[in-house]
């Protein structure tokens, strides 16, 4: 549909589904993979390396690295459509959609030839780059309280300390690792002194690091890490000492779009089985999809996603254009999650009694789609963000 009026251009107001060859494609790679895929997976607390494999080959976990390393030299905006894609599709993205934003720090901050290193490398699958060592067991989300410390000395990096819920770390040749290099004592402001490194798991298990299982709720393949006395090359050091924590969050509004995206692919599905069932279900006599209690409920979820999907492309068309979208990323992420969860309740009520059945793939997706409200921000500090740095309003913590 176009919409023009006296002295000005059209404007195009159908937006439809961007890159259709993209999302062709993908849906044609997760076809190979059905719920019964997925729910072994869980049965064997396994990965899914052949669907990683098949992703990898495609090319498309690589969408975001420049050609000139090898990749698709896509924008974020593709990406999105990637991920969200295969969300639709009840397929997760979950064992490898780290690989896209984290390897964001390297493009950006790292030195030429840690970047002629490594990403064409990680555009063929031939390293794996799907673990981010942040998180810890004392300091949750607050960053910049974090202890595990990486101490200089002539040879390089010794490492000490824990992190948690490090996703496919078992899976993954390298790490992204956030320490500490100046106690929070000396420095003027708490985010200084933090340094972002990257890691070969390969040569340094067993020589001071450290991985173990972490079971959860879903089917995550998260981790705890240890480093003790863990000895790192200096050349593992991405950008300059001290300025890690920077580095890092340029890379977290494109990561909230790419969740987002996961989250609206999620909530498609829910919606999408929703109707499929109420229409087929017959009780007294008529498809349960004729009553009202299912019809709104359907529909809301329905409305509820496109709006945070067009806020989620906003927020790409921002971060492409090189402008200010911190609050746009992180409306979407807020929006998505919210609408995935109202996306996924509504199927589950709509199932009823069958939502429960495994083999109908509601519930794992149900537990899935929960993880959204909680990770990789939480709904609480992103009405925090937008309260002091939106509305103006005083700081809360």
């Amino acid at each position: 549909m176009n919409v023009s009026t006296a002295g000005s251009a059209p404007v195009s107001l159908e937006l439809g589904e961007d890159y259709p060859d993209i999302r062709d494609a993908v849906r044609k790679i997760c076809e190979g993979y059905p719920g019964a895929y997925w729910r072994k997976l869980e049965d064997d607390n396994a990965y899914p390396t052949e669907f990683v494999r098949a992703l990898t080959e495609s090319g498309f976990l690589g969408a975001l690295i420049p050609e000139e390393y090898g990749g698709a030299g896509l924008p974020l905006r593709a990406a999105a459509v990637i991920l969200e894609t295969i969300h639709a599709a009840g397929c997760s993205a979950g064992a490898c959609h780290a690989q896209m934003y984290i390897m964001g720090t390297l493009l950006r901050h790292g030195s030429e030839a840690q970047k002629a290193h490594y990403l064409p490398k990680i555009a063929s699958g031939e390293l794996r780059l799907q673990a981010f060592g942040v998180t810890e067991p004392t300091t949750g989300t607050d960053t910049t309280q974090l202890k595990t410390r990486a101490v200089k000395d002539a040879d390089g990096y010794i490492v000490n300390g824990q992190k948690v819920w490090t996703s496919r770390a078992l899976h993954s040749d390298l790490m992204l690792l956030l320490a500490r290099t100046t106690s929070a004592d000396q420095v003027k402001r708490k985010a200084d002194g933090i340094s972002v490194f990257l890691i070969d798991i390969r040569e340094c298990l067993g020589k001071g690091l450290e991985i173990r299982p972490l079971e959860a709720m879903i089917n995550h393949n998260t981790t705890e890490v240890f480093f003790s006395d863990l000895r790192i090359p200096a050349s593992s050091l991405i950008g300059e000492e001290g300025r890690g924590f920077r580095y890092i969050l340029d890379g977290m509004n494109a990561e909230r779009v790419l969740i987002a995206a996961e989250a609206i692919g999620d909530a498609r599905f829910f919606t999408r089985r929703a109707v499929e069932y109420a229409n087929e279900r017959v009780v007294f006599g008529r498809p349960i999809g004729m009553n009202q209690g299912i019809q709104f409920p359907i529909a809301r979820a329905y409305a509820e996603t496109e709006a945070a999907d067009l806020m989620n492309r906003k927020a790409a068309a921002l971060f492409a254009a090189g402008m200010d979208c911190g609050e746009a990323a992180n409306t979407a992420k807020m929006l998505a999650s919210e609408a995935v969860w109202h996306a996924a309740d509504t199927c589950f009520q709509t199932f009823g009694g069958f939502a429960f059945a495994r083999e109908y793939d509601v519930e794992r997706k149900w537990r899935d789609c929960r993880l959204f409200q909680t990770a990789p921000i939480s709904t609480n500090l992103i009405l925090s963000y937008l309260a002091e740095h939106v509305l103006g309003l005083p700081r809360s913590y």
